[in-house]
């Protein structure tokens, strides 16, 4: 009797165990399904967003209609920086762009750490006014911040539109850094006060050095805005050879209508330093961060 009750319970569990493994081969069949769904939109999507890059490329490297040339040719990246003053626009983008990025990560970084860990109410209301210089649309300050800097002699100027781009950038810089700040855990600045480290010695030494992301990702944002500016640029600046690649772009077509492979070639030399940058710097974006650093304790 015992040994047929054993048997229906041997049975009776291994009917469950196959049950649960043919479960679990269905749920795996119907999540692989969904992410290969999923990839496929992704996949449809980017082609979408990439189409116009791919015609813009397509258009830099064909002859023009006054080319002699036929097929694929790099004509039109000569003529453009033979005939025009793409290379005096490039330079000076690159300049106030680099400017801004370093004074907007230097300025921000510290600022970002105040934010993270203050408790105060002053601090309460330093994030409270960096939210509402946040939510103002750059347009509102444009006008006064000319009328300003005519005044100072600044408006074709190099400098000026570096002035207003870090300012426009630091409220935003600042959230960032706060915000990767506090996945920081504070035991390890504590650890380090306990070991003779300043305030500032933490900040530099354990805080800052293990937020190169954040740093990077506040660096981009920076670049970008002021790589893409044209609003600011085109108000501040009058002189050809003071303007940035995108016053220079629509400068340039705005005389080239008709020249659409130069005109295609200059965009291609703006969208160029962005590509550049994610390349070479996405090795060094990490997910997680610190996260194990106090396992165990």
């Amino acid at each position: 009797m015992s040994t047929v009750v054993h048997t229906h319970a041997a049975s009776g569990k291994g009917g469950s165990t196959a049950s649960a493994g043919k479960k679990r081969r269905m749920v795996s069949e119907a999540d692989l399904r969904g992410r290969w769904w999923r990839f496929a939109l992704i996949l449809v999507l980017t082609a979408f967003v990439l189409v116009p890059i791919g015609v813009v490329a397509v258009l830099a490297f064909t002859p023009g209609t006054s080319s002699t040339t036929s097929g694929f040719t790099v004509e039109n990246f000569i003529n453009v920086f033979a005939e025009t003053l793409a290379s005096t626009w490039l330079s000076n983008s690159l300049v106030v762009t680099l400017a801004t990025v370093v004074v907007s990560v230097a300025v921000a970084a510290p600022a970002g750490y105040v934010l993270s860990r203050g408790r105060s109410k002053a601090v309460s209301g330093y994030s409270l006014l960096l939210f509402v210089m946040q939510s103002l649309p750059i347009i509102t300050s444009v006008v006064p911040l000319f009328i300003l800097f005519a005044n100072l002699g600044i408006t074709d100027n190099l400098v000026g539109i570096t002035i207003v781009y870090v300012a426009s950038t630091m409220a935003v810089a600042t959230w960032m850094m706060a915000a990767y700040f506090d996945s920081i855990p504070v035991s390890l600045e504590e650890a380090s006060w306990i070991d003779g480290c300043s305030v500032f010695g933490s900040f530099s030494k354990v805080v800052l050095r293990n937020s190169l992301p954040g740093v990077l990702s506040t660096a981009i944002f920076a670049f970008l805005l002021a790589w893409n500016d044209y609003l600011v640029a085109i108000v501040f600046l009058r002189t050809d050879v003071n303007f940035t690649l995108p016053v220079g772009v629509q400068s340039f077509f705005q005389q080239n209508q008709t020249d659409w492979g130069s005109v295609m070639a200059l965009a291609v030399v703006m969208m160029l330093p962005p590509i550049i940058v994610f390349a070479g710097l996405n090795k060094y974006f990490s997910v997680g961060g610190i996260g194990g650093s106090l396992a165990g304790r």
